[in-house]
């Protein structure tokens, strides 16, 4: 038995090295591909970026700025107030020392770490500066001015831009941060730097990087990452490596002694487990109405709690779910569990919605429409407070029996969103026949709003299809307050993303629930800012 054990262990050995081996370029393949991607997007935006500041230089000059009188103060004041991403316009002297800016004169204390010229030939300077006489160069906290220097002019103007704007503050996915970037100029001044940073000192073999420099402006982005900590799909690739390695050793062993031997555990039963032990808990992400900064409601996202406390993203087991039908009994749990976490205080606030994922299986039937009344029906949540969305993750087969569960839910009361509207299977058909109440823009297109003249047109006609049909816009996924703006120049009212809160769990929510819309709020008191409360709590 034992010789048997000994030989197949030998011979199972070449063949899961083997496979292991490929699977490991196979995650370093993506991983690559994911930090290019990250480094393509984050250039673009930055370029943009750019571009409008150097259009407000240009705006700016044409008034023929060139002292510090009130009138040209007054002039500087409007161009920080209408260009998102400048927060000071100056007037430099020939030295470079500034004179004074749209908040008066001040004493200069700024040290300039580099200058560069835009590009040969240029007017445009682009240079790195600290505040304070002893600051160092290029480390976080450094701002990036743009200067336009005309020739014979006695002075000239420039705009002072945070150099936090030029790095990514979260991941392609719109999740906290999985690697590390910089911006540096073309002559290898940090500009600004974001995520996780490994030692400075330590070996750098082995880690995974992209290197993107700009076509237009001296600057370049460098991203790195340990390896399999990147693309989305590496932790499930590495799973699926695991379990297979691991059935083909115990496949040749059995062979080997001739027995049968178990196989791993199936992961299905896992979920079935955590299910049955309440280890799915709801996460809610704010919406946010743009034009007032009051909470309009949350997206309510699941996440995986262990245990042993770790957490795990939905990316990791909402496939698997929704595969094997647990979708529904997953979404009956999400629903019960966030009416005992906020369903009181949600319940007093009857303006505030809650939106619920919902797939193609959940409209197979009306049995949706039975859960939605058997659990909220006595509830303190209102059935008009309750958004259920359409995902686009599998596509609806029978238009007309959803219609039906559709019409079923909105005779509850509650209201019905398509997600991620311009993606995947959700299609404009959807819209047009599905009779919902809100459409949700996805990502991809607020990610290239302002750059992409495309996308800009996709979100117009959108809204104004929107509009014609009477439903309401919710934009997803925005990251900066430059993408707020546009939105509303678009006249979109709501919005969720990063810029204002990633999703919290139950209490926190609640905590900036409680301090943006208390319950005995005076009339004059001003409306508080969600992001800056989101930060603080």
């Amino acid at each position: 038995m034992l010789a048997a054990i000994a030989i197949g262990v030998a011979l199972a050995g070449p063949p899961v090295a083997a496979f292991n081996i490929w699977l490991s370029g196979l995650v370093e393949r993506q991983g690559r591909q994911e930090l290019e991607l990250a480094a393509r997007r984050h250039m673009a935006l930055s370029e943009a970026r750019v571009g409008r500041v150097l259009a407000a230089l240009d705006e700016v000059a044409k008034r023929g700025i060139d002292s510090c009188k009130p009138a040209d103060i007054e002039v500087l004041r409007r161009a920080t107030f209408t260009t998102a991403a400048v927060k000071e316009f100056s007037i430099i002297d020939p030295d470079g020392k500034t004179l004074c800016s749209d908040v008066g004169d001040q004493p200069d204390q700024r040290q300039v770490v580099s200058s560069e010229p835009l590009a040969a030939g240029s007017p445009y300077l682009m240079e790195v500066i600290k505040f304070g006489a002893g600051a160092g160069g290029g480390v976080p906290g450094s701002w990036v001015r743009f200067r336009k220097v005309d020739a014979g002019a006695a002075y000239s103007i420039a705009a002072l831009v945070p150099a936090v704007l030029f790095v990514p503050q979260v991941s392609n996915s719109g999740e906290p941060m999985n690697f590390h970037a910089q911006m540096l100029t073309s002559g290898g001044t940090l500009v600004a730097e974001s995520g996780h940073m490994r030692d400075r000192n330590a070996d750098t073999g082995g880690l995974l990087m992209a290197d993107l420099s700009s076509s237009r402006y001296p600057f370049r982005t460098h991203i790195t990452a340990p390896p399999g900590s990147i693309a989305s799909g590496q932790a499930d690739l590495r799973t699926i490596g695991a379990v297979a390695s691991g059935l083909l050793a115990i496949f040749i062993l059995a062979l080997s002694v001739l027995l049968p031997r178990r196989e791993r555990a199936n992961p299905i039963a896992d979920i079935e487990r955590a299910l049955g032990a309440g280890e799915f808990v709801p996460y809610f992400q704010p919406i946010v109405d743009i034009r007032s900064g009051r909470l309009r409601g949350a997206e309510v996202l699941v996440r995986w709690r262990k245990p042993d406390g770790s957490i795990v993203p939905p990316a990791s087991f909402i496939p698997l779910v929704e595969s094997s039908g647990l979708i529904i009994e997953l979404t009956r749990s999400l629903m019960r569990r966030t009416l005992q976490e906020v369903g009181q205080a949600l319940g007093k606030r009857p303006h505030v919605t809650l939106g619920f994922n919902l797939t193609a299986r959940h409209f197979a039937s009306e049995e949706i429409v039975d859960d939605v009344r058997t659990i909220f029906k006595r509830s303190p949540l209102k059935m008009s407070q309750l958004v259920l969305e359409v995902t686009e993750r599998q596509p609806i087969e029978n238009l007309t029996d959803t219609r039906r569960v559709i019409a079923a839910l909105q005779g509850l009361g509650c209201k019905v969103a398509i997600d991620d509207v311009g993606t995947g299977h959700s299609g404009l058909s959807y819209m047009l026949k599905l009779g919902a109440d809100i459409i949700k823009i996805d990502k991809i297109f607020i990610d290239s709003i302002g750059i992409d003249r495309n996308s800009n047109a996709i979100i117009e006609t959108l809204i104004d299809l929107a509009q014609n049909m009477r439903m309401d816009v919710v934009a997803e996924g925005v990251e900066s307050f430059e993408q707020v703006v546009h939105l509303r120049e678009l006249g979109i009212r709501a919005a969720q993303g990063y810029v204002f809160a990633p999703p919290l769990p139950g209490p926190v929510f609640l905590k900036l629930v409680d301090a943006i819309d208390p319950l005995k709020k005076r009339e004059t008191e001003p409306v508080k800012d969600v992001a800056a409360v989101a930060a603080a709590v």
